[in-house]
């Protein structure tokens, strides 16, 4: 038996993964996140809602397909903005919130750009969706994309204008298996951590043709959730109903990624995790 390795958090991926970040942290009181009948009752035209309105998504909301909006204004256009008397009044109603909140940087820094989250990341052509919680029912871990109209709260995590293999590792038994043995849980399900599951996730160095080849599993993965448009993520991932065709292409995804890993490991490994056969989380 190997000598134990102790996994800890990581600020960067150890490997050739994607930087995985949290989503934005509205710190707005309620007033820069819509439902639909909140959107509605702004009163926009179609082009104030192209340049101000953006999808938004945390864990659940991605999940099980729930619809919400949030306020996008980026600092070009706040001007424009302020002359919509219902933006407006978010805007002033959020920098009110953050003029009297306990926290200093929500005064001194937040206060004085009410019109945006306390973050503003978004992909310029589109985001890996990795829910921060998630049933322990599940198969795979749940994982997904969406466009650059589409934005996360700070419950999920997103991998912004990532490489499409990325989301082939996420989607694989290997990276559940790894994610339940070194990140934490809440009650019994999943709680996904970027800084210990992801950025710990020992890949070996992948060749073009892998990452290629595990693209095309991504992709089939995809198409095999819009061939049951409009199910769920929940539906899809439920074990007693996961179709059949959509488990054949997670089939697919694990066979290849065990071979990719399989192959270049035996080249390298990094960080000399290669032949350690225990690891004790912290």
């Amino acid at each position: 038996m190997g000598s134990p390795v102790i996994v800890e958090k990581r600020d960067v991926p150890l490997s050739e993964l994607a930087v995985m970040e949290f989503g934005n942290k509205p710190s707005d009181g309620g007033n820069l996140l819509l439902s639909r009948d909140e959107l509605q009752s702004l009163g926009l035209t179609e082009a104030q809602r192209e340049k101000f309105i953006r999808r938004i998504y945390g864990s659940q909301d991605f999940i099980n397909s729930g619809t919400r909006f949030c306020i996008w204004i980026e600092d070009g256009r706040l001007s424009e903005a302020q002359k919509i008397h219902a933006l407006n009044e978010r805007i002033e109603a959020v920098r009110v919130l953050r003029l009297a909140s306990p926290d200093k940087g929500a005064r001194t820094v937040l206060a004085k750009r009410p019109h945006q989250l306390k973050l503003m990341r978004i992909g310029n052509t589109r985001t890996i969706v990795v829910p921060s919680v998630s049933s322990e029912r599940r198969p795979y871990l749940p994982v997904g994309i969406v466009d650059e109209h589409t934005t996360l709260t700070n419950l999920a995590f997103g991998l912004y204008d990532a490489p499409l293999w990325n989301l082939a590792i996420i989607a694989s038994r290997l990276h559940l298996t790894w994610v339940a043995t070194v990140c934490g849980k809440l009650k019994t399900d999943f709680r996904y951590s970027n800084t210990l599951g992801w950025n710990t996730f020992p890949l070996p160095v992948l060749t073009e043709k892998m990452r290629a080849d595990l693209t095309h599993c991504a992709e089939d993965i995809l198409l095999a959730r819009e061939r049951h448009f409009p199910a769920t993520i929940a539906d899809l991932y439920d074990p007693d109903k996961m179709p059949t065709d959509f488990q054949a292409a997670h089939d697919r995804n694990d066979e290849v990624l065990s071979a990719s890993t399989s192959a270049a490991a035996s080249r390298t490994t990094p960080s000399g995790l290669r032949g350690c056969s225990t690891f004790t989380p912290r």
